[in-house]
């Protein structure tokens, strides 16, 4: 009985149904009087058992100096490479594949610690073949990311991309933005002093600086509202209506410092805090405008007493000074005479001379009136 084994093949005897030795490249001459069964198997693929045990095949040395065997526990995954190139994932079990053609690699990794480790090839991460085995999580530039295994904190993530490869372990990232970010109050109804209710429109600026701290804290931005409710409504309550309208611009830095005392313990910096609006109730607001109109005419009335006193006094320096000098008192007539002849549109002459000749006969003509009648 011959058997003819090609160089990309091994033989697989057996003897009466028992594995005997393997047969390798080459012309192999059987006693046909003995049951031999011949498996034959291509190097390039992986070690076909025929149906049996693989253990049966172990304890020949030959063989296994041929052959590499690969034992996967439970808690691991193996990633195989042949020549180089990765060829897939091999789960928990006793893999063997022939070493006689192409050089095999792997990679052992221990499930049981999800994180992958920084060494590990990206390329080969994002392979197609590693899909169902290996996920990933992304904490952006403006971003701490924090991971959790089995909802237990592990430790803080900065910016960037991770993988973690898929095993009982559940794990979780919670990105927390780092931004500034903005909380607005509005229509908060707050009582003066003096029992007017009114509203307030309020804003306020934060970023959070300790993403360990926040994380400890449940719905964080409804305490935060409740702190500056409560600061407002102990500011506003012991002023009156008249007084916080004037310390209008004071309130933001009053309720700043109080939030930058009670931020460092929520793991927050407060950066800016200001009213935006303060809202009057109708009839208060009515009051308001009339007390505001009738100082304005008050004011309006001094300012035209005023001038008007000013203006006198000067009417009163001027009639001086044309007493005491007559020539100042002939320009001004002749300055009221141009501007009278500006609104003349015709001029009538009776009598002998010229229109200036004329002019000062009557101008000489109310001086002497004026000096008799003195």
């Amino acid at each position: 009985m011959k058997v003819i084994i090609k160089n990309d093949e091994r033989g697989l005897l057996f003897k009466d149904g028992n594995y005997d030795r393997c047969l390798k490249p080459g012309k192999h001459y059987l006693n046909p009087f003995v049951k031999y069964n011949v498996v034959v198997c291509g190097v390039d693929r992986a070690f076909d058992s025929a149906g049996k045990n693989i253990n049966l095949f172990l304890n020949d040395e030959e063989l296994l100096k041929e052959l590499i065997v690969l034992d996967v526990q439970d808690y691991q995954i193996a990633i195989r490479f042949e020549d180089g190139k990765l060829a897939g994932v091999l789960k928990s079990g006793k893999h063997v594949f022939w070493n006689v053609l192409k050089k095999h690699d792997f990679i052992l990794v221990d499930i049981r610690d999800p994180e992958v480790k920084k060494d590990m090839d990206i390329s080969v991460l994002n392979s197609p073949k590693l899909a169902g085995h290996v996920g990933y999580f992304e904490v952006g530039n403006h971003e701490k990311g924090i991971l959790y295994y089995n909802n237990v904190m592990q430790k803080v993530l900065s910016p960037g991309r991770y993988f973690f490869w898929k095993s009982p372990v559940h794990v979780t990232v919670k990105n927390v933005d780092l931004r500034q970010q903005q909380l607005d109050m509005t229509g908060q109804e707050i009582m003066t002093e003096d029992k007017i209710t009114l509203r307030l429109n309020f804003v306020c600026h934060y970023r959070i600086i300790d993403p360990l701290k926040i994380i400890e804290v449940k719905s964080f931005e409804e305490q935060i509202y409740i702190i500056l409710q409560l600061i407002l409504r102990e500011y506003v309550g012991g002023l009156k209506l008249d007084e916080l309208l004037q310390k209008k611009q004071e309130i933001g830095s009053y309720v700043l410092e109080k939030l930058k005392e009670r931020g460092s313990g929520l793991g927050l910096e407060f950066l800016f805090a200001g009213v935006k609006d303060i809202i009057l109730p109708g009839d208060i607001k009515e009051i308001l405008n009339t007390v505001l109109i009738a100082e304005k005419k008050a004011q309006a009335n001094v300012i035209t007493r005023r001038e008007e006193i000013a203006s006198t006094r000067s009417l009163l320096n001027t009639a001086k000074l044309m007493e005491e000098n007559q020539t100042l008192f002939r320009l001004k007539e002749l300055e009221f005479l141009e501007k009278i002849c500006e609104k003349i549109g015709n001029v009538s002459l009776t009598g002998g001379g010229s229109l200036l000749e004329q002019l000062n006969m009557l101008l000489s003509n109310k001086s002497s009136d004026k000096i008799s009648k003195r």
